[in-house]
């Protein structure tokens, strides 16, 4: 078939929904489609066979485009909008995959021009942009309502979790199949190559490790608050921080130091996504404080198919896909997260039997062959669908 993929958000970045775009345009390569991808100006090239990449080209230069509804994003969107229209007018598509606000481009556009679309549904845009901004929230019902006409539209939804599917078939979708996300780790990645973090600990002490940005919902405040609680108890445990923006890192390392913990705690920013196990594979504890969203964070999967012990809040976020048979839950406080950390660094045998869990539970439901079959499958009802 002929796809058109929107993608509103720098491509190629190593981070969620980026990486995402990254798994679906290889799996529809392998299956053979023709795609043309439109995505920002931002964002490293990446190449597959027959996948074109469009970039949009701003009258204004923007970079440093962050997750989440800002101005920046808005304006790239409009470009991005124009570009979609552009594109469609010149090549006969068969059907439009569009992801997160790309949904409404392809509402609007694919009704004029009676093609097809997948609405490929990484979050509820409507609770994240409440979440951020709070004085928005009178307007809350109008907002889930704008959302769920492109929902209502499309020939199918593909959310990443189960509670975004549970409100797609709420909204009126014709079709739902729930794509998660998958582990990034290889198999290759599984030993660490050279112990890089040997500098920042004593022999004796262990390292508790966060992967991801450095947003608000992800709970960095939570974690930082929880660990501070357990160095009023023990020195044992230093905490490493992969990955956030600049200034984020700045800000955090200002909390860390207010808390008086800035000298266990090691905020090493971005590292490149193919070094992710060398560095959880050096970790005793992997932590996930999610405080907001219902879309699980695609770290969660490497990390239970890393065989290192997780801790994650007891939220949907994380309930949804694990349990406390693979994972250490803690409600979202700092007292309860600090008591969980202990617990996981004070009890070996229980953290190994939680992470072999994980494990044995990831292997068979979120490897790359699991999501590329469900794909190739929803595409090849579609592709029946349109010939008929």
């Amino acid at each position: 078939m002929k796809i058109l993929v929107l993608a509103p958000h720098p491509f190629y970045q190593a981070r969620g929904t980026p990486i995402a775009v990254d798994i679906l345009l290889r799996c529809l390569s392998e299956r053979g489609d023709e795609v043309d991808l439109v995505t920002f100006h931002e964002g490293s090239d990446r190449f597959y066979e027959r996948v074109q990449i469009h970039r949009i080209k701003p009258i204004i230069g923007i970079h440093g485009i962050r997750p989440g509804l800002s101005m920046k994003k808005i304006y790239c969107d409009l470009h991005l909008f124009f570009r979609f229209i552009s594109l469609i007018r010149k090549k006969d598509f068969d059907l439009i995959h569009a992801v997160e606000e790309g949904a409404f481009m392809a509402w609007i556009v694919c009704a004029w021009k009676k093609k097809p679309f997948i609405y490929d549904m990484d979050s509820s845009m409507s609770t994240q942009v409440v979440n951020k901004f709070k004085f928005l929230r009178p307007f809350m019902n109008v907002m889930q309502w704008l959302e769920s006409q492109p929902i209502r539209r499309a020939a199918a939804v593909v959310p990443v979790c189960t509670e975004l599917a549970r409100n797609a078939l709420r909204c009126g979708a014709k079709q739902v199949v729930v794509l998660p996300d998958i582990s990034l780790m290889q198999a290759g990645e599984l030993e660490a190559k050279e112990d890089s973090l040997h500098q920042i600990r004593k022999p004796s002490q262990k390292i508790a490790m966060y992967i991801g940005n450095l947003e608000p919902y992800q709970g960095i405040d939570l974690m930082l608050e929880s660990f501070a609680l357990v160095r009023m108890k023990t020195d044992t445990l230093v905490l490493v921080v992969i990955g956030g923006a600049e200034r984020d890192i700045g800000k955090y390392r200002a909390r860390a130091e207010q808390l008086g913990i800035q000298e266990a705690v090691h905020f090493l920013g971005p590292r490149p996504i193919e070094n992710l196990g060398q560095y959880i594979m050096q970790a005793n504890i992997l932590v996930s404080p999610r405080t907001e969203g219902v879309n699980t964070p695609m770290k969660l999967y490497s990390y239970l198919d890393s065989g290192i012990p997780v801790l994650a809040t007891d939220l949907p976020t994380h309930t949804q896909v694990v349990n406390s048979k693979m994972a250490m839950l803690a409600a979202p406080e700092k007292e309860a997260f600090a008591q969980a950390m202990l617990r996981l660094i004070e009890d070996e045998p229980l953290g190994s039997q939680l992470a072999w869990e994980a494990k044995e539970f990831v292997a068979k439901k979120y490897s790359y062959d699991s999501f590329k079959n469900t794909l190739h499958g929803l595409y090849a009802r579609l592709e029946t669908q349109i010939c008929n």
